[in-house]
């Protein structure tokens, strides 16, 4: 049976990119999941109240243009998606780099073998932009979504932090399997270390 979920990222977030590790690399080893890639702004969601919303003014934002890059390979070139999503995290998370580095953003787009024009003339048209705005407020308001990674469920919405990033398909195969899992026992509300497990 196909099981069906969401989960929510920002490319800036560590936490986001272990979980990501782990759903992509279960799909790549053939995990049987229809996965809903959600993007989610952490410059939105720390927005004072009273201030402009990001969307207004995505170049004050570090991770804005990188969710635009992404949404518009997931949008126009999906067959590219889990390349280029995968290879945006490595590039904030193995080489700490900047996202707002067009060239950088060029050389994921060239190494996964995307149209690299098409998807910048894709992110010029303003429609990736307007669909994070439209997901990012659509989750928010139904499920009070507040972070990354959070995995979306029907109507229920569980944020969770993965320690390390998989070591092979089977384990994070593993792992999301378990997550799931525990998001559909709907006795278990809170489960939470008062310290990081070692």
């Amino acid at each position: 049976m196909v099981r069906s979920f969401a989960v929510t990222f920002d490319y800036r977030c560590p936490y986001a990119r272990i979980a990501h590790d782990h759903v992509v690399a279960a799909l790549a080893d053939g995990a049987e999941w229809d996965v809903t890639f959600l993007p989610f702004s952490l410059g939105q969601s720390h927005v004072e109240e009273g201030q402009p919303d990001i969307w207004g003014r995505p170049e004050d934002d570090s991770g804005l243009l990188a969710l635009q890059v992404g949404i518009a390979v997931r949008d126009t070139q999906p067959d590219m998606f889990l390349a280029v999503h995968s290879a945006l995290f490595a590039l904030r998370h193995d080489r700490g780099a900047d996202l707002r580095q067009r060239e950088l953003l060029d050389e994921v787009l060239t190494d996964a073998g995307t149209d690299v024009e098409a998807v910048w003339a894709e992110v010029a048209t303003g429609r990736p932009l307007a669909t994070i705005e439209k997901e990012h407020t659509g989750f928010v308001g139904t499920h009070d979504v507040w972070g990354v990674p959070t995995f979306i469920v029907d109507e229920r919405a569980v944020f969770v932090r993965l320690l390390d990033r998989p070591a092979d398909g089977a384990e994070a195969n593993a792992a999301i399997e378990r997550i799931l899992d525990a998001i559909d026992w709907p006795l278990l509300n809170e489960f939470k270390h008062t310290s990081i497990p070692r």
